[in-house]
C-alpha cells in the first residue's frame, strides 16, 4: 500500500489500479479476460492476488504489502 496514491488504499504492482476497482469488476460479473482486456498491463497473477487479498483480510489475516499468489502456499 502506498499513501500517495488511492489514499493508501491496496493497489496492484504499484500501479494506479486500486484493488477495490479489481474486486468491483468482478462482482459485477467481468471475467478475468475482460478486466485484462481493459487493463492489459495487468497479469492472470494479478487478479488471483487481489481475490487472495479480499481472502485474507476477511479472514481476518495480517496483509501484507506485497502478495502474490505464491504466498497462498
Amino acid at each position: 500500500m502506498r499513501p500517495d496514491i488511492f489514499g493508501g488504499k491496496p493497489i496492484v504492482r504499484d500501479m494506479r489500479i486500486a484493488v477495490e476497482h479489481m474486486l468491483a469488476m468482478l462482482a459485477a460479473r467481468d471475467t478475468a479476460e475482460t478486466v485484462i482486456a481493459v487493463y492489459p498491463e495487468l497479469e492472470t497473477e494479478d487478479i488471483r492476488a487481489c481475490l487472495l487479498f479480499a481472502l485474507r483480510a476477511v479472514a481476518g489475516e495480517s496483509v501484507h504489502d506485497r502478495l502474490t499468489v505464491r504466498d497462498a502456499s
